[in-house]
């Protein structure tokens, strides 16, 4: 078991002299979602290279910089970059942003994504909210670092996803009159993208969407004892289903054309909290 106090220590001693105050709320963005970051009032903005020992991330859409700022009366941890477990690094590097906003007395996280859509209902540009996720890719890894044998809903595990953060996500989302979608994210490594015939596969099993990243994290945010809560931007259809080639270009413009709408989402969401 990886012991996250002593290996990221400074790290932590440094953000807590860089932060000048507990946020009330912490935010992970994934592809394409960064530019959330210019609709608050930001008051430190701290690129993760200057930061000793946090994992650069090398994926476009990505661009490495933890942000703290103010809306709405509340004040928000930005992650503006991922750290991906297909990029090579170890679980206990990935779910640093978790370990940092615990670290920082944050009590509520909502964690973002790209997905590639699989429910025949869903169409590139619809928002998700994560209602369960499929995560057996990750329980080795993640037992290992959090040291219990099974993910099983021990030490408030079984908390994820908050109900209470869920609800205050479906309310802004009907406020704001935004179409929210629920279902299923199914967690898969990466870093190729799912052959047609691991799609059907995951659909018959009760996936909705599919990606790389968020279920090790928002595992262990409610293992931390974090309110914690998912949305994904459905920004292609996975693979097979429409024909086409995946890319990442694709992800990253989907994302780009409906930042408004979750932009307009979130703002709402913090505002409720």
């Amino acid at each position: 078991m990886v012991n996250l106090n002593s290996k990221y220590q400074e790290l932590i001693d440094q953000l807590k002299r860089e932060i000048p105050a507990h946020p009330d709320l912490s935010i992970i963005l994934g592809s394409g979602l960064g530019d959330f970051v210019n609709e608050i009032k930001l008051i430190k903005s701290i690129p993760t290279s200057s930061i000793k020992n946090y994992p650069p991330s090398t994926i476009k859409g990505h661009e490495g910089k933890i942000h703290f700022g103010e809306y709405s009366g509340k004040n928000i941890l930005i992650f503006q970059g991922r750290i991906h477990f297909y990029e090579g690094y170890n679980i206990s590097e990935c779910v640093l942003p978790v370990f940092i906003s615990h670290k920082l007395n944050s009590k509520k996280i909502i964690l973002t994504n790209a997905a590639g859509g699989i429910n025949p209902l869903f169409t590139p540009g619809d928002l998700m909210l994560i209602e369960s996720v499929n995560g057996i890719a990750i329980k080795k890894e993640l037992s290992d670092l959090i040291g219990i044998p099974t993910i099983d809903g021990k030490n408030n595990l079984i908390n994820f996803p908050s109900p209470k953060l869920n609800e205050i996500i479906k309310k802004a989302a009907l406020l704001e009159k935004i179409d929210l979608k629920e279902g299923v994210y199914w967690y898969v490594k990466g870093p190729s993208y799912e052959t047609p015939s691991e799609i059907k596969m995951i659909k018959k099993f009760g996936g909705d969407a599919v990606g790389m990243s968020t279920v090790h994290e928002s595992i262990f945010a409610a293992y931390l004892g974090l309110e914690t809560a998912s949305i994904s931007c459905i920004t292609n259809f996975a693979a097979g289903i429409s024909g086409k080639k995946l890319n990442h270009e694709e992800v990253t413009e989907t994302a780009n054309k409906v930042k408004y709408k979750f932009e307009r989402l979130v703002k709402k969401i913090i505002s409720l909290i």
